[in-house]
């Protein structure tokens, strides 16, 4: 079974996220899901991969303003 630990939720434009920390039997994990014309898509990234993804994402939004 599932349990929430925290959520947050952001609207930008049309689109609404939902960024939550999730555990369950297996461990915790991150699951972000996006809502949009009445659909939803989610990403899955389990917690042992979390400084790996936030190293990423930092990297490519650096890149991005480099690029301005």
């Amino acid at each position: 079974m599932e349990q929430s630990l925290a959520l947050r939720e952001l609207q930008i434009e049309r689109k609404h996220f939902f960024i939550e920390l999730r555990q369950n039997d297996r461990g915790r994990f991150l699951k972000i899901t996006e809502e949009a014309h009445g659909r939803r898509n989610s990403v899955i990234i389990p917690s042992t991969g979390l400084d790996d993804f936030e190293a990423l994402l930092d990297e490519v939004l650096t890149a991005g303003e480099e690029i301005d």
